[in-house]
């Protein structure tokens, strides 16, 4: 039987997160003792603390464990606080050497949605692949910028460690999961029952593009500028630096310091951008849609929407424009 913590941080902490996890686990566990057999999972909820408030004070949970009374554990969960990430991390600073020993013993640990920053902090993600809530990524980036973050992922699973994106995408996880420790007959089940899709693995229809100018160098700010208003033209990079007076390799450095997109993925977001809400609102086809925000080939055009969406066009206007839906 495998040991769960499923962690209460101090903040506002997802209940969600929590109740969910705990729920799936214990139906599994219904299941297989129904059908004879042992149950596969300990669940317990471990907290710093004999009584943790959430931060919204509305809710207060009573963990059966603190910390200091779990010597071994197999699976460790991490659910999602919300805040101000530098108060979050120093409030629970307490629980990082803890995660790191049960790790280095054998556990496996998960975070959920951006619990990652509290994951990352103990360094156990360095040099490994992470995803959180796409809204977070730009702020994870700058505070652990040795981690290989992915915002675009559902789940990551590296080294005994396991990631999710954002909000409720934590049940992907959590399910995945499932069906690694209980087989895929049972994820199945509980994708049922629960009813998630159980395919998922992107968030990347769910993303809004905000401009990435959180920055400190003007000339770059300006060349995305330029590029939100003439997105509907062909703007090259050697354009771009003539018009800033700066060198092309200079330019392409300081754009992708500042951005985290090179120039080229910067024009190919922002055209996607104003596709996708063409998409969502208007009654265009998709060949008026492609030429509006500035392509003219249409499979360079599907190419480009999918990598970036990872849905074709078509699945998109079917999924979001809100006349059709309706």
């Amino acid at each position: 039987m495998k040991h769960v913590s499923i962690l209460i941080p101090a903040g506002e902490t997802s209940l969600s997160n929590i109740e969910a996890t705990f729920k799936m686990f214990s139906r599994v566990n219904d299941a297989v003792m129904r059908a004879g057999k042992a149950a596969l999972f300990d669940i317990h909820v471990v907290g710093l603390t004999k009584e943790a408030r959430l931060g919204n004070g509305v809710f207060t949970i009573n963990p059966d464990r603190v910390i200091t009374e779990v010597e071994k554990t197999d699976l460790i969960i991490i659910p999602a606080v919300h805040g101000d990430m530098q108060q979050i991390l120093p409030a629970n600073q307490a629980f990082l050497p803890w995660i790191v020993e049960q790790y280095k013993n054998g556990a496996e640990v998960v975070s959920l949605c951006i619990g990652a920053f509290i994951l990352a902090s103990t360094g156990l993600l360095n040099g490994k692949s992470c995803t959180t809530h796409w809204l977070m990524a730009e702020e994870f980036k700058k505070m652990f910028p040795e981690v290989n973050l992915m915002p675009y992922k559902i789940i990551t699973d590296e080294g005994g460690i396991y990631t999710s994106g954002g909000a409720y995408s934590s049940l992907n996880l959590i399910l995945y999961l499932v069906e690694k420790h209980a087989g895929r007959d049972m994820a199945i089940l509980s994708s049922k029952v629960f009813e998630i899709d159980i395919n998922r693995n992107s968030q990347s229809p769910f993303i809004i593009f905000h401009r990435q100018k959180e920055h400190e160098d003007d000339a770059i700010r300006k060349a995305q500028e330029f590029i939100e208003h003439n997105f509907q033209d062909r703007i090259t990079i050697d354009q771009l630096a003539d018009m800033l007076a700066i060198g092309r390799r200079n330019l392409e450095r300081r754009f992708k310091k500042a951005t985290s997109n090179t120039v080229l993925e910067y024009m190919q977001r922002v055209k996607i951008e104003a596709a996708k809400m063409s998409l969502e609102s208007s009654r265009e086809n998709i060949n008026e849609v492609m030429y509006n925000v500035g392509y003219t080939d249409p499979k360079a055009f599907r190419t480009i929407f999918k990598k970036i969406t990872g849905l074709s066009p078509v699945e998109y206007r079917n999924k979001y424009n809100k006349p059709l839906v309706a």
